[in-house]
Order: structure tokens, then C-alpha cells, then sequence
């Protein structure tokens, strides 16, 4: 495999926010009706809390996907916990570059004495849910039509994955 894995730097955030447009328009796999600012990915990228990562996959220069953690809730009893995310390019997925992605981003959070990653999926996504629970994240619940999207009520599946014991 010629990709690689790596921390994102401000140079990626044109891509980030390229496949991230694409998600936000055309699937349900982000609730976000508009594409974020450029400024909601700086402060991502720029965030020192413990936890906090933006890692890119690349290959010839070319950003493939994503992947990214952040708080769970701003409240301090959760600073140990991470939301997580990934995000491919359509041409991108099958190759197992997610896993492999995820599995960097996970490996940090250890690393960084996280405790639980969370990751929420919106329905209908077999290929999430699947990387999910090969990586060993647990479905701890669905909630039942929490967003509305392209005119359609849609459900989220809720992953938990406790990091360190």
C-alpha cells in the first residue's frame, strides 16, 4: 500500500472540507446541511486537548479521506472521552484504508490515556457499522428518527469502544 497516514496539516483543509461537502450534500452520514467554514476545521486542526486529532490518508499527495476526534460534550467529566469520525472519498473505499486510518487514530487516543471512543452512524450505512465492529466498538443503542434529512427521518446507531481498561 502506497498510502500513508498522517497528522493533517492547514494545506489539507481545502480536501477535508472537499469530501466533507460531498457528504453533507449528496448522504446522510453527516446531519450538516451546509458545508462548515473553513474556520470550524482550523479549530479542529489546531486543538491541543488530549484526545484531540485531525489524521489525513494520502497517497501521491492526493487526500483520500479522513479521519478525527473530538470531545464527546463539554463537560469535564468527559474529558477522557472521544467522539470519533471518518470520511472517505467514494474512490477510496474497499481498499481498507478506513480500518487502517482508524486504527492509527484509535492507537493515539490510547496514547493519549483516553478512556472510551464513541462513534455515531446514521442509517442505513452496513460499511460503517461493519468497520465499527471489526475494530471492536460495541452497539450501545439506536436512537429512532433523531434527524431529518432529504426529506426522510433517519435513525443513528451508537458505537462505544473503551480504549483502556
Amino acid at each position: 500500500m502506497s498510502a500513508t497516514v498522517r497528522h493533517a496539516t492547514p494545506d489539507d483543509l481545502p480536501a477535508i472540507r472537499a469530501i466533507y461537502g460531498r457528504e453533507v450534500r449528496e448522504t446522510v452520514a453527516t446531519f450538516d446541511f451546509e458545508d462548515p467554514p473553513e474556520s470550524y476545521w482550523r479549530h479542529k486542526l489546531d486543538s491541543t486537548a488530549a484526545g484531540d486529532h485531525v489524521l489525513v490518508v494520502e497517497d501521491a499527495g492526493d487526500i483520500l479521506g479522513y479521519t478525527y476526534s473530538s470531545s464527546f460534550r463539554p463537560r469535564p467529566a468527559y474529558e477522557r472521552t472521544r467522539e470519533t469520525s471518518i470520511y472517505l472519498r467514494p474512490d477510496a473505499t474497499g481498499r481498507g484504508l478506513g480500518r487502517w486510518a482508524y486504527t492509527h487514530l484509535l492507537e493515539l487516543l490510547r496514547s493519549d490515556g483516553m478512556h472510551i471512543a464513541i462513534a455515531v452512524v446514521a442509517e442505513p450505512n452496513p460499511a460503517s457499522c461493519a468497520l465499527h465492529e471489526s475494530l471492536g466498538f460495541r452497539l450501545v443503542g439506536t436512537l429512532h428518527e433523531v434527524g431529518r434529512k432529504f426529506d426522510r427521518w433517519i435513525d443513528t446507531r451508537w458505537y462505544q469502544l473503551e480504549l483502556a481498561p
